[in-house]
């Protein structure tokens, strides 16, 4: 009996990933996203970023890259520009069909394809470009889109930028992700 329940909450489970309705809140000091994660198109990506979320890991980090008209970027950084230990990285999934338009949430990477850990960025706007293959035949995986608080996005896409710790594009008025937590 006892297995037989577990079998069909992970089923239940299963479906509920593959059907892509996975849902986060994310609360930063400029008010709030929702984000419906597709675990059909991006599986180990949308468990790579769960699992950050769950742990508590982007409680407290920042909106670190701000590039006005294009993307912001997060889930790395402390207030105090420190950033954070991850885990490994995640294979890139950009060969998913879906594409960088307005308002997606995709892996943010070094050069290397499969270097992918915490961070993240939300489009701004359609960056074509950043779509599989891309410019290095990779692109940038998307694993969701924002389904409330675009104006929120856009309102953190706004705020003026500097160069801070050699880094370019920081915002001057700290941007903070106070958490992400799943919507049941």
């Amino acid at each position: 009996m006892k297995k037989t329940i577990v079998f069909l909450l992970t089923l239940l489970l299963a479906i509920t990933v593959q059907a892509g309705e996975l849902k986060v809140l994310m609360k930063t000091s400029k008010g709030d996203m929702e984000i419906a994660l597709d675990a059909d198109k991006s599986p180990k990506t949308v468990e790579n970023f769960l699992r950050y979320a769950d742990e508590g890991f982007y409680d407290g980090t920042i909106f670190h890259r701000v590039i006005s008209g294009f993307m912001i970027q997060g889930g790395g950084y402390t207030a105090d520009m420190k950033k954070k230990p991850t885990h490994e990285p995640v294979v890139n999934e950009a060969k998913n069909g879906l594409k960088n338009k307005r308002g997606t949430i995709a892996m943010a990477r070094t050069s290397d394809p499969h270097s992918a850990t915490s961070q993240f960025f939300i489009n701004v706007k359609d960056n074509d470009f950043l779509d599989y293959p891309g410019q290095d035949g990779w692109g940038y995986t998307v694993f969701g889109r924002v389904t409330r608080g675009l104006d929120v996005l856009d309102a953190i896409a706004g705020v003026p930028t500097t160069v801070k710790n050699g880094m370019r594009d920081v915002p001057v008025e700290t941007v903070v992700i106070e958490s992400v937590k799943r919507i049941e």
